[in-house]
């Protein structure tokens, strides 16, 4: 084995010098020559300053080639050993031969990881299938971590001066300054972005509307926990003790939201809603204004990063006949739990994630329920289905270095990966499938890239089953298809057969309206138009507006799930720090 390891590790050393040597002579030919044909490159700041993938292995030459002289790439290498090289199944291929690289630019240290469709049993040289390349960190600026961290010498060996808590209480005031960027919401999405500018020393305020800390999860329906598991969910930094459930409450992780807030000495106001913002060119700063209940409150930073989710205002469809019914009507972001509604009948409509949990709640605590059903909906059994996508986090390597290796995947690879778990999935899930049909039930056939990419195109539309469908097929929770119905009536609905469905409340599990109608609000359609649409692919192979400049310069956007937050937020904040240091323009770079 350790000879296998061995031979692995010299055809990598070799490709590395090649690679490198054709780089520094920006040989277009010889660096094309590394690459198959159908090969990708994605490339997280290290040369672009950009997110941005490149396919063909003349396209990546060229578009490397180009951004030699400006980075001056060099010194390749194998990693640490954390993660040799070794042969995996990747990209939806099992003859993948994966290696982590580490090489400088004139920025600061990079890495990256390379694949190779290779026998291992072969010795002739090889060629890239794909590539990435991240900016690790910036030379000068680097995070206040480790053997970098404070001293403390400031409040601990001055016992006239202010001590740490004075400090703090006088940074998180902002009454003589201004900070340098303001993050608008405090989930996971705000909480690490500031965590990661925080180690940057740039100066940062998280606001949000709530009361606490963690009541953006606090505040949800009593039975919730999050889907998939621990491994993959950690903040930057801080990862979950280890006695942690496999699947978290969501009051334990509210809870763990202030501590992480307090811990990483994070900026935060609370009861403060962002209610709107303009920029000045001249400056470059913005005016917002921050509402307060003593007030508002206005400042002037140099960067917003929006941080209100993928999902922010919801989507109150009209729907024909519901002003006829006299009873309870709520969007599904209102609901706070079944608590009072034992014996009541209730209406969701929707069969997304939300709709199936509030289904479940409130089954469980006594109330009779129905979904209605608009449209084909993809049904995932939360184990061991919905796991499949997160397998790499339980390979035992270090949560940076898997890190590294899920960014790796371009979108072509990826997206055949995600189809062969789709189609596995599919065959573990055969039997609650097909019986969930039986009961009237419309599964998403055409959904054949599986739950990740949809929620990367639409933020939903899927559910992990964790006991809803099964409420279903036992008709505990009853189904209607919405084109059955006739009309709402002040006490229900009734269909078009002629049956009549009692109900007391109807929810609408109607989802979200995208972060362009948020932006459009609060910042006007001028600002709307010049960042255009945020998250989904569109033509191209990254999530659109995220985690890079936009079209408004000091503008950004963060957002998605835990691993999304926690891996993103590293580069967001290194294009922030270098924007602060004039290394590069707030405004999107041309195409």
């Amino acid at each position: 084995m350790d000879t296998e390891k061995n031979t692995l590790a010299n055809r990598v050393e070799a490709w590395l010098r090649d690679f490198e040597t054709a780089l520094s002579a920006s040989d277009q030919n010889a660096v094309a020559a590394l690459f198959e044909p159908d090969s990708h490159w994605r490339d997280l700041l290290a040369f672009t300053w950009n997110i941005e993938t490149v396919s063909g292995a003349d396209e990546i030459a060229a578009a490397l080639c180009a951004r030699n002289t400006s980075m001056a790439p060099g010194s390749f290498r194998l990693g640490d050993g954390a993660a040799p090289p070794r042969m995996t199944m990747r990209g939806g291929r099992e003859d993948v031969l994966e290696a982590v690289f580490t090489f400088a630019t004139k920025i600061g240290p990079c890495e990256g990881v390379v694949r190779f469709l290779a026998d291992p049993t072969d010795s002739s040289p090889i060629r890239a299938w794909t590539i990435m390349t991240a900016l690790a960190e910036m030379t000068g600026f680097e995070e206040s971590i480790g053997a970098a961290r404070p001293t403390g010498h400031a409040y601990s060996r001055d016992f006239s001066g202010p001590n740490w808590l004075d400090r703090r209480n006088i940074a998180v005031a902002y009454e003589d300054r201004d900070p340098e960027v303001l993050v608008v919401g405090g989930g996971q999405a705000g909480l690490s972005i500031a965590a990661r500018l925080t180690q940057l020393g740039v100066d940062t305020l998280v606001v949000d509307g709530e009361d606490r800390i963690g009541d953006n999860w606090r505040k949800r329906y009593h039975a919730l926990v999050l889907h998939n598991q621990v491994q993959v969910n950690h903040l930057p930094y801080m990862p979950f003790p280890p006695n942690w459930p496999t699947y978290i409450p969501k009051d334990k992780l509210a809870g763990w939201f202030e501590y992480y807030a307090e811990a990483m000495e994070i900026n935060f106001w609370t009861k403060t809603e962002f209610a709107g913002g303009t920029y000045d060119g001249d400056t470059g700063r913005w005016t917002v204004d921050l509402k307060q209940p003593g007030g508002t409150r206005s400042l002037h930073p140099r960067h917003i990063v929006m941080a209100t989710s993928v999902s922010g205002i919801p989507n109150l469809p009209e729907i024909p006949t519901l002003d006829r019914f006299d009873g309870e009507v709520i969007h599904s972001s209102a609901y706070d739990g079944a608590g009072g509604r034992e014996g009541k009948h209730v209406l969701i409509l929707g069969t997304g994630t939300s709709a199936h949990d509030m289904a479940q709640d409130l089954q469980s605590n006594g109330a009779t329920v129905s979904l209605i059903q608009r449209g084909a909906t993809s049904v995932i059994n939360v184990e061991p289905s919905a796991q499949l996508p997160y397998t790499l986090y339980d390979e035992g390597l270090p949560l940076a270095t898997t890190d590294l290796i899920a960014t790796a995947t371009p979108f072509v690879p990826l997206r055949s990966a995600h189809r062969k778990m789709a189609e596995q999935s599919t065959l573990l899930d055969r039997e609650l499938l097909e019986s969930l049909e039986n009961a009237g039930f419309r599964i998403d056939h055409d959904d054949t890239d599986g739950w990740q990419f949809k929620f990367m195109r639409r933020g939903g539309g899927y559910y992990f089953n964790v006991g809803c469908s099964d409420l279903i097929v036992e008709g505990k929770v009853g189904l209607v298809q919405y084109d059955d119905i006739e009309t709402f009536t002040s006490g229900g609905v009734t269909l078009r057969n002629g049956d009549f469905i009692a109900a007391d409340t109807v929810i609408l599990a109607t989802g979200f309206k995208g972060p362009e109608a948020l932006v459009r609000g609060l910042l006007g359609d001028d600002v709307a138009e010049r960042v255009g649409p945020i998250w989904g692919f569109g033509d191209g192979q990254e999530l659109r507006n995220m985690w890079v400049r936009t079209g408004q310069p000091g503008l950004w956007f963060t957002a998605g799930s835990f691993a999304q937050c926690r891996i993103f937020s590293k580069y967001l904040a290194l294009q922030i720090k270098a924007c602060q240091q004039d290394m590069i323009s707030p405004a999107k770079p041309a195409i």
